[in-house]
């Protein structure tokens, strides 16, 4: 049997650990988003942690065989998905004649309760914010890696801005 070189072992070992990885890093950042109300925890800690155990998949894999194998292709919309629900919470009390971001239930009212977790206001904006960070983070790992795998593939309008008048100066100027 042929003798492996220390750099294949190393690949092979790296991507083992973090296939084996990526459930417990998802599990532990739904862990930190839910705990956030009984302990220190919140949707971007827990956005961060989701993030970083898909950007693990990239380094460990390469984003042709991640996109193949996860459903990352339209992550990054999940960040307009999040805003969306974080300014829904954020807007909708002025409506009703409360401060912005107003808690509903109100302190004191009867709470629904799913399991342990309390369903309020505060567990939609948190879900937003997670929402936000794991599109987000996940959207420039995608980016990044699509630039390192292939420069020229990566157009300048993924990262930039057109304006859209003729004038070559005045095209891909970012915001």
């Amino acid at each position: 049997m042929p003798q492996e070189s220390p750099g294949e072992a190393t690949s092979i070992m790296t991507r083992v650990v973090a296939r084996l990885l990526l459930a417990p890093t998802l599990i532990a950042a739904i862990a930190i988003l839910v705990k956030g109300y009984v302990q220190p925890g919140d949707g971007f800690a827990a956005g961060a942690v989701a993030a970083l155990g898909i950007a693990m998949q990239y380094l460990a894999f390469g984003r042709r065989e991640v996109e193949k194998k996860l459903p990352v292709r339209g992550i990054g919309r999940l960040s307009y998905a999040g805003l969306l629900i974080g300014l829904t919470i954020a807007v909708v009390p002025l409506f009703l004649g409360d401060p912005i971001l107003t808690q509903y239930p109100p302190p004191g009212a009867d709470v629904i309760y799913l399991g342990t977790l309390e369903l309020i206001t505060a567990v939609a904006f948190d879900l937003g914010i997670f929402l936000v960070v794991l599109g987000y983070g996940t959207g420039v790992i995608s980016l990044v890696s699509r630039l390192i795998d292939d420069p020229s593939s990566a157009s300048m309008r993924d990262a930039t801005h057109e304006t859209g008048n003729g004038d070559p100066a005045q095209e891909g100027r970012t915001l």
